[in-house]
């Protein structure tokens, strides 16, 4: 009996996450320990794993109560908005807008709308911090970059911080993406120290094997107290996948974005800065480029 259950054990462990997985829109806000682990797989190495029962979880009415008001205000917002138009914009503005304001930083509100991270959740030394600029105007990127590798016999390089949206999500946690098909160009507005940023845009993919594709394109900062305007096309970013960039590439899905962030990575220790005014999307009309690399046939006919 010792040995069926110890075998039964792995089997348990995996449909427990599943059963959390499916009623994570309803009892979400229920379960606030227990369901914030689902988003974190990684477990630094020689770390035991966390088998907490299903039974030990922190249990608050309160919020959870907050939470299903929440969830009805956006299924209502979502019907109105499916009236108004897509999106929730009109037709006519829909079709023809030049330009659109997708994040600004105006509130703690829309800070929360975005992740920082760092080495430090792999054993690093980094670290990164994000507050409200002057006058509660813009976001704040801020902390120190040290690419000293954590002593756990495995980790062979470190040093990184990074800014990252949080997927869209609708109501009663449905998954939604940003449909970004009418615009040709990313567009920024920001204060850097001089160092080179790498942005990156993910998509929802097709096939499961595709989870970990990821597109980028480099952003240089100029430094000093003057801000910078940046346009980034969309044809300019290429893919990569685990931090290696693909000879099979192919051009951005503007259909389905799903979250866009910003990564640190230039290996020079030292204290870094980084203040956002607000990302857009611009349509340029004299850009007419599809993709700017080059693809390959994968079979082609002789």
């Amino acid at each position: 009996m010792a040995l069926s259950f110890k075998l039964l054990d792995g089997v348990f462990l995996s449909s427990r996450c599943h059963r959390q997985n499916a009623l994570h829109p309803l009892l979400g806000p229920l379960l606030t320990d227990c369901i914030s682990k689902l988003y974190s797989s990684y477990r630094r190495p020689g770390t035991a794993p966390d088998n907490t029962p299903p039974w030990k979880m922190n249990f608050s009415f309160e919020k959870g109560v907050d939470g299903i008001k929440k969830h009805f205000g956006l299924l209502k917002k979502e019907l109105v908005d499916h009236w108004k138009g897509p999106e929730g914009y009109r037709l006519d503005e829909y079709l023809l807008a030049q330009t659109r304001v997708v994040w600004e930083f105006r509130s703690q509100k829309d800070l929360d709308e975005w992740v920082v991270s760092s080495d430090a959740e792999i054993g690093g030394k980094s670290e990164a911090y994000l507050k409200l600029g002057k006058n509660n105007q813009t976001a704040l990127l801020y902390g120190t970059l040290n690419t000293e590798a954590p002593r756990d016999g495995e980790t062979g390089y470190s040093g990184y911080c990074a800014m990252r949206s949080k997927p869209p999500k609708g109501a009663f946690e449905t998954k939604k993406y940003y449909d970004w098909s009418n615009f040709n160009s990313l567009y920024l507005r920001i204060r850097g120290d001089g160092r080179p940023w790498m942005i990156n845009i993910y998509t929802n993919p097709y096939f499961s094997h595709q989870k970990d594709d990821l597109y980028n394109y480099f952003m240089f900062t100029r430094g000093g107290p003057y801000w910078q305007e940046i346009k980034i096309p969309f044809s300019k970013f290429f893919l990569s996948s685990r931090g290696r960039i693909q000879d099979d590439q192919h051009p951005l899905w503007l259909d389905k974005i799903s979250t866009v962030g910003f990564t640190l990575g230039d290996k020079a220790d030292g204290p870094f800065q980084l203040e956002i005014d607000f990302i857009g999307l611009l349509n340029d009309r004299a850009h007419t480029e599809e993709f700017a690399y080059e693809k390959y046939e994968r079979n082609p006919k002789v």
